[in-house]
């Protein structure tokens, strides 16, 4: 297939482009760095470069500012809502403005949709029917989902990737983390009774080239595993992996003073399940949080 990514360039962008590549597909990357073409990988730094997208089979969009680095001003929250809704609304506009437009496109959002879950006990885990949450990442991820979803037609499906914590020693959430935990630094965020709904990074680039490769797959994905976990066993496990205490204790109030909304991202319970995914009958390798997903 020719491809065009946008987010190519970033932690699940390159593991995703690298298995594209071994599968000899050819890419279209969006890049804001330059980089070297090859005979597999075009580089673009903008869209501009694109009246429509004909020539394309499908789109996988993971462009997105960063959004735990920065505090949330307003300034901080329109950069991040900019990053996300401009660039896939202009997918959307190139991929109306085709004549034969991409069979696919895959849009990525994040668990943030669905914000503080309740804790029932006759509700443990919730799948891709939840409510979107009223909180600000929540409705950041709605009108990002809203925004992709223009470009649906009976041409073109379009498939939502609500994306959980990543795990990869090597980037993402995991590699800020280790470096606290090996000092014997880490510890229990909150009460630790709140769920966190993760998935190796492995299994995220899976799902999708599953997604790619299934034409009836469409609409919004949980990329989570099917057994999330307390803050609290996340903890222990990782103090077990790097064979270090972790007693520190960050508690809620104080998260929220230095954090503001963005403590949201700790502190939310999110007991999701990939419901989906199941169903249409993808394969997880990491089920289960492991030891040996921190090594």
């Amino acid at each position: 297939m020719n491809i065009l990514i946008t987010g190519g360039t970033g932690f699940i962008g390159k593991e995703l482009c690298q298995k594209l590549i071994d599968q000899n597909h050819t890419l279209s990357i969006l890049s804001r760095s330059p980089h070297q073409n090859t005979q597999a990988v075009t580089y673009y730094q903008t869209l501009a470069n694109f009246d429509n997208l004909n020539g394309f089979d499908a789109i996988i969009n993971l462009a997105g500012e960063p959004i735990f680095d920065k505090k949330w001003t307003t300034k901080q929250k329109d950069i991040l809502r900019a990053s996300r809704i401009n660039i896939t609304q202009q997918l959307v506009d190139l991929i109306k403005n085709s004549n034969h437009p991409p069979h696919t496109f895959i849009s990525g959002s994040a668990t943030g949709f669905y914000g503080d879950l309740p804790k029932q006990n006759n509700a443990k885990y919730y799948d891709e029917l939840t409510a979107c949450g009223d909180q600000f990442a929540a409705q950041l991820c709605a009108d990002w989902e809203n925004t992709a979803l223009k470009a649906n037609s009976d041409k073109t499906r379009v498939c939502l990737i609500r994306t959980g914590i990543v795990l990869n020693k090597e980037g993402g959430a995991l590699k800020r983390m280790l470096p606290l935990y090996k000092l014997g630094l880490g510890g229990k965020i909150g009460n630790g009774s709140q769920y966190w709904s993760w998935i190796s990074l492995e299994d995220h680039v899976n799902a999708i080239l599953f997604l790619l490769n299934n034409p009836n797959s469409k609409g919004a994905y949980n990329f989570v595993s099917p057994e999330p976990i307390t803050h609290a066993e996340f903890n222990r496990i990782l103090s077990q992996v790097v064979k270090r205490p972790a007693f520190f204790h960050a508690p809620e109030i104080m998260l929220k003073m230095i954090l503001g909304e963005r403590s949201q991202l700790l502190l939310d319970n999110q007991p999701l399940v990939p419901q989906k995914l199941l169903n249409e009958g993808f394969t997880f390798q990491d089920n289960k949080l492991t030891p040996s997903l921190f090594l």
